[in-house]
């Protein structure tokens, strides 16, 4: 019998991670939810509500909508109308992927209602093909800690689970930073010794998690190819780095392309969060401060068909 209503939680990303360009993404214990039913008018209800709800309601949540009409073109699928309402927690446009969970929250809900789902690797080719990258759609699927790489449409990617003790600290400033204006700022090329740098140090960030060598962290998480460019459009960003590292901090870095900046710690993430909240502020910027953990579900394991 198909599901005619699921719900779906999917948690926020943080991506790159310092050096993993469009290639690491980390899930963050912050989730949205997407309920999602098959609806007998025929027609098409969209209700959003929390996070950004004046703008999606002005904009009518069109990442999400255009993610569910995907799947379904896919799989050549016609529901009828739908009813969607979703409950978002993650801040728009702070680089905390809540496009990444549109897309993936709307792509597996739709998912859940056809008759023949598509498999997991399907769902993330879409995802990754219509987000540009996959660094932010795959740990959006999956949860944890994701390496994932993308030459065309096929997508490669592997699961790491984070050590049980790292915890998170996000300062998320009172401004936007859309990531199409985020991106302008990169250079199409680099010098060969920062992409050289780069290389070595996601392999030391990837071998670091996997060994749970937490102490790592602070060098493996530098970065040439793409935080010194985006500094100029964040007021500060080079001194809040620092306030946390020298509050107890392991690692901070830019989280996605921004302006959110994450930290990690096993410790002091109170104190840690106040120096970030505090080196903004010289600078003029609010910020908020959510303390959390690494997501462990995705999207794909964290779904419950309603009937």
């Amino acid at each position: 019998m198909l599901a005619t209503s699921v719900k779906v939680k999917v948690p926020a990303t943080s991506a790159n991670l310092g050096p993993g360009f469009d290639v690491l993404g980390m899930a963050l214990d912050i989730y949205n939810t997407v309920e999602m039913s098959v609806e007998p008018s025929g027609t098409m209800m969209v209700e959003s509500i929390g996070e950004g709800s004046r703008f999606l309601a002005k904009n009518g949540s069109k990442m999400l909508v255009d993610a569910v009409q995907k799947v379904f073109d896919t799989a050549s699928f016609d529901p009828g109308g739908l009813r969607i309402r979703q409950h978002n927690r993650i801040p728009l446009f702070r680089g905390m992927g809540s496009s990444a969970a549109a897309i993936a929250g709307g792509m597996v809900a739709a998912n859940l209602l056809l008759p023949n789902p598509l498999t997991a690797e399907e769902l993330l080719m879409l995802a990754a093909k219509m987000e540009g990258h996959p660094d932010n759609v795959a740990p959006a699927l999956f949860g944890g800690f994701v390496i994932a790489s993308q030459n065309g449409d096929d997508v490669r990617y592997t699961r790491i689970e984070p050590p049980p003790s790292l915890k998170v600290v996000v300062a998320v400033p009172a401004f936007t930073l859309p990531t199409k204006k985020s991106r302008t700022v990169i250079p199409a090329r680099v010098p060969l010794k920062d992409a050289v740098f780069n290389m070595g140090r996601v392999g030391l960030l990837v071998s670091a998690l996997a060994a749970g060598d937490l102490e790592m962290l602070r060098h493996a998480m530098e970065d040439r190819l793409h935080q010194q460019y985006r500094m100029p459009l964040i007021p500060g960003l080079d001194e809040v780095f620092a306030a946390a590292c020298n509050a107890g901090a392991l690692a901070s870095t830019l989280s996605g392309a921004g302006p959110a900046v994450i930290s990690f710690v096993t410790e002091n993430s109170e104190a840690v969060g106040e120096m970030m909240r505090r080196a903004f502020g010289r600078h003029g910027i609010d910020c908020r401060i959510i303390e959390t953990a690494v997501g462990r579900r995705g999207a794909l394991n964290s779904t419950v068909s309603l009937r």
